[in-house]
């Protein structure tokens, strides 16, 4: 059958499948940049369908910054185990110690910024040649300047104005000796496409993507879940809402928005209707500078 008479989730499921399959193809030692938040869940889930009979040729990586939520960390191993992959940990905790780096302050502090260092670290250590990443274009503006196979220099720094075209689904990973590739295998998503295939393939999700009762905290009229990793004053005001998490992060840096849906049917309701992106809503570290994303990109970040 065409791709053109298949429905749109069945599009672009095709694409990513194919997608995949090309990584595993053109590359030597891929890995696959696993969250357990739900772009990171979709991705095991189409590696799955995209290699049925046999075990998921990547391994499974995970940064921690340490300020992760626990039902994520919880689900991210339980996922792990039922597909039978390779999952590598690496705490961004240790790489402070190692490198002696500054840890961030404040009253919510957030060791995003430090995965970089991480991240590249682990690169390096594993010798992998691609980084299989669940962004998406729709994300933040600086995602949009990406190719779906983004070259990143031996240094692990991304030029946006050196990409490569892509023509035709014709993928280049050609790369010389210590350059990686990132691969953004649902780059032509969106989040309610991403919702909508979660609701088609009965996907599992962890329980904060869904409305719950949360200890928070008012930063600047954002819900900031309460933790062992902030640092109050004597003026803020813990308070219990019902909220839900769009997108997942650091406990830190990653807002809840007040909700009552309880099912994905009530969640794409909901995103139907708001007219902000979900980092745009939710991720207070997004919005340190106009450009804090594409810095960060260039320093190396997925």
């Amino acid at each position: 059958m065409s791709l053109y008479h298949l429905n749109y989730l069945d599009q672009l499921e095709a694409e990513s499948i194919y997608i995949l399959r090309e990584v595993a193809g053109q590359f030597e030692r891929p890995a696959l940049l696993f969250s357990g938040g739900k772009d990171s869940i979709v991705l095991a889930h189409l590696a799955a369908k995209a290699f049925p009979y046999g075990k998921i040729p990547f391994k499974f990586v995970h940064v921690d910054t340490g300020h992760n939520f626990p039902e994520v960390l919880s689900f991210r191993d339980q996922l792990a185990a039922e597909l039978d992959v390779d999952l590598v940990v690496r705490k961004v905790e240790d790489t402070i110690n190692k490198k002696k780096l500054t840890e961030p302050k404040g009253k919510f502090p957030s060791r995003n910024w430090l995965q970089t260092f991480t991240l590249l670290d682990t690169i390096e250590e594993f010798e992998f040649d691609a980084c299989i990443g669940g962004a998406r274009r729709d994300e933040e503006k600086a995602r949009a300047k990406e190719r779906i196979f983004s070259v990143r220099d031996e240094f692990g720094q991304w030029d946006p104005k050196l990409q490569r075209p892509e023509l035709s689904n014709i993928f280049n990973g050609k790369i010389h000796k210590g350059e990686n590739v990132r691969v953004f295998p649902i780059s032509n998503w969106t989040e309610l496409d991403v919702w909508n295939y979660i609701r088609r393939e009965n996907i599992a999700l962890p329980s904060i993507y869904f409305s719950h009762e949360r200890e928070v905290v008012d930063l600047n009229g954002q819900w900031i879940a309460n933790s062992e990793h902030a640092a109050l004053e004597e003026d803020d005001i813990v308070t219990i809402k019902r909220i839900r998490y769009r997108t997942v992060g650091d406990m830190t840096c990653t807002a809840a928005v007040e909700s009552e849906a309880s099912t994905v049917d009530r969640v794409i309701e909901e995103i139907v209707a708001t007219r902000i992106s979900e980092r745009g809503e939710t991720r207070i570290d997004d919005r340190v500078t106009e450009a804090a994303m594409e810095d960060r990109k260039k320093g190396g970040y997925f």
